[in-house]
């Protein structure tokens, strides 16, 4: 069965997840995660690719990222890929795939959803169960936009950077938004569009979306483009 094409459209954000191969662990120590953020910094670099969130559980990673270039995203995550796997090969002596497949990945509508996804990502170990609370676990951007830590592989997108006049506002209106738990519609949702590999945003979005390239933002809509 061919592989579902994806969705290469420059500046819009894209919600990718990877997975350890049988759902095993891709981190096992410290230094694991350290050498896989200094990888994404490099391989992000090189691939003119903006880093807005993220955050690296036992078996996966989830990101959000915004592509320069029509193919930014997935040369970036193929050199991520054999540098970092290559790395963890060579330290435990190991050998084959770490990564379950491909990566999936769904567009993001950044003028509605991309603080809701960005909430989705950070409060992951939350709902894992890993910390009461997103500022309690060390591997996610959350300290980033909410508190300011430097970190040089984080790269504010401009509606985050549109919540406040200043950072220290910025910072006090994303640290609000993680008083509540996100909606299980939106969560839903969420997963939806990522399973699928389709298209998170209104309905507005997703007509703009099939429209410049002719595919299916929806699952079940008869009479939409169909898949190439």
């Amino acid at each position: 069965m061919p592989r579902k094409p994806r969705f290469k459209l420059p500046g819009i954000p894209q919600h990718i997840i990877q997975r350890g191969n049988n759902r095993l662990p891709c981190f096992f120590n410290e230094s694991d995660y350290w050498q896989y953020l200094d990888d994404l910094k490099v391989s992000a670099e090189k691939y003119q690719c903006q880093i807005h969130g993220y955050v690296l559980m036992t078996n996966h990673v989830h990101l959000l990222v915004s592509p320069i270039e029509v193919n930014s995203i997935s040369q970036m995550m193929q050199a991520l890929g054999r540098r970092y796997v290559y790395f963890i090969n060579k330290k435990y002596r190991r050998t084959g795939t770490l990564w379950e497949g491909r990566y999936r990945s769904c567009l993001v509508d950044s003028q509605t959803y991309l603080l809701s996804c960005m909430r989705y990502i950070e409060l992951n170990p939350v709902r894992a169960g890993m910390a009461r609370h997103p500022a309690d676990y060390r591997w996610s951007s959350f300290k980033v936009n909410a508190f300011g830590q430097t970190n040089d592989l984080v790269h504010p997108h401009s509606v985050y950077l549109a919540a406040g006049k200043s950072h220290r506002e910025r910072q006090r209106i994303y640290r609000e938004l993680f008083r509540d738990q996100l909606g299980n519609d939106l969560v839903q949702d969420i997963r939806k569009s990522l399973r699928h590999e389709l298209v998170l945003g209104s309905s507005k979005f997703k007509d703009r979306i099939e429209q410049e390239t002719q595919r299916q933002t929806r699952l079940g809509n008869a009479g939409r483009p169909k898949l190439n």
